[in-house]
């Protein structure tokens, strides 16, 4: 997934490691040195001393004279350190020389690095980054990378992909891990799903029945999408495959009704989680979310999960924002991240609503649903 970005993140962090290479000004200006210089020693003159006289003298310089050895002590070619082996000497010209070479720093301005971190603006704007967030991202990266000092033999590559990797985990956030929150609330923790009509809701919710089931949680459904031809049978195949409870009236009742019994069911078995289903709606239809904010107030559920496809890019990041303002919502769950080249969407949504990320849908399978952490979105639109 996010193939699309990926390869254009690549080329662009190729840019910002070029543009660093190009840019860095030591803070000194003393000559640079680098890797592939050569230290060419003059010949000694004719009538000079040979070259190992003057090694020892060099040498000599550096070590004070060592007092006469006594009787049955260990002389001056004798004394080494006992932890290093190594003669005891003060640093010499070629401990200096080394210290030249992997200690000098330098510092990058903000004109070095416009160009790339515009092309990097383009990039996650054309990839349906919102803008607040691409905003964020750029912010970061500019922090990062300007006007701090850094070793001339830091890997370019490595210094850009730190900054971009940190910059992507300050907006993805750190999601929301179901498991843990289900041990850690009273039983039965009540999870209402929301979303539009036709993003893969009623698929989400039999997918997070067979994860919890698989973690050895009891699971029940309820059946609040009560108007929609077929909803009820479609929900009652995914309960039967899963091997799940499913609480249901006939077509056309009250979906509070529908939920309020399932939350009772639930206690009377002394069940771990309910999972309830509600019709697909547009924010923009008010009978509609109306009915929402009476099922919301009925079952009081623990959490609310807005449902919506990553292909949707923008249009998922807005509509989350409308469910929240009117009905609320404490994550997110995208569907089809398997079928997404660009991200956007699974990049802006938490930081745009302030909302975790929980779940990415990856295939048909039961069994294609990843719990969001940062790692998996990083690794994915990072790697190489």
């Amino acid at each position: 997934m996010f193939e699309g970005l990926r390869n254009k993140l690549r080329d662009v962090r190729n840019r910002l490691g070029a543009s660093i290479e190009e840019h860095a000004r030591p803070l000194d200006d003393s000559p640079s040195v680098t890797a592939s210089d050569e230290i060419i020693a003059p010949a000694p003159a004719e009538d000079s001393a040979p070259a190992d006289t003057l090694l020892h003298e060099a040498i000599s310089d550096d070590i004070p004279p060592a007092p006469a050895p006594e009787k049955g002590g260990a002389s001056a070619k004798q004394r080494w350190s006992e932890e290093t082996e190594q003669p005891v000497q003060k640093a010499g010209f070629f401990q200096k020389f080394k210290t030249l070479v992997t200690e000098r720093e330098f510092i990058l301005t903000e004109k070095d690095v416009a160009d790339p971190l515009f092309d990097l603006e383009m990039v996650l704007l054309e990839s349906d980054v919102a803008l607040p967030v691409t905003d964020a991202i750029i912010a970061h990266m500019k922090a990062s990378l300007v006007g701090t000092n850094r070793k001339i033999r830091q890997d370019p590559g490595k210094i850009v992909s730190d900054a971009l990797r940190d910059a992507l985990r300050e907006v993805l956030g750190e999601g929301l891990d179901i498991s843990a929150y289900i041990r850690s609330h009273e039983r039965p923790v009540k999870i209402l799903f929301t979303g539009v009509n036709g993003t893969g809701k009623t698929t989400s919710i039999a997918k997070v029945a067979d994860l919890l089931k698989r973690e050895g949680f009891s699971v029940v459904i309820g059946a609040g999408d009560t108007y929609r031809a077929g909803a009820i049978e479609q929900i009652q195949v995914h309960a039967d495959r899963i091997g799940v409870r499913l609480i249901h009236h006939q077509e056309g009742a009250d979906p509070s009704a529908v939920l309020f019994d399932t939350v009772e069911y639930a206690r009377a078995h002394q069940m771990d989680v309910v999972l309830a289903d509600t019709a697909g709606r547009f924010h923009n239809r008010a009978n509609l979310m109306s009915q929402l904010e009476k099922i919301r107030r009925v079952i009081k559920p623990d959490l609310i999960l807005y449902v919506d496809e990553a292909t949707a890019g923008n249009d998922a990041v807005v509509r989350a924002a409308e469910f929240d303002r009117t009905v609320g919502a404490d994550g997110v769950i995208l569907t089809k991240a398997d079928m997404d080249p660009k991200g956007g969407a699974a990049i802006s949504i938490a930081y745009t609503i302030g909302k975790p990320l929980v779940f990415l849908g990856v295939g048909q399978e039961y069994s294609d649903i990843q719990p969001f952490t940062p790692d998996l979105i990083l690794n994915e639109i990072l790697g190489d």
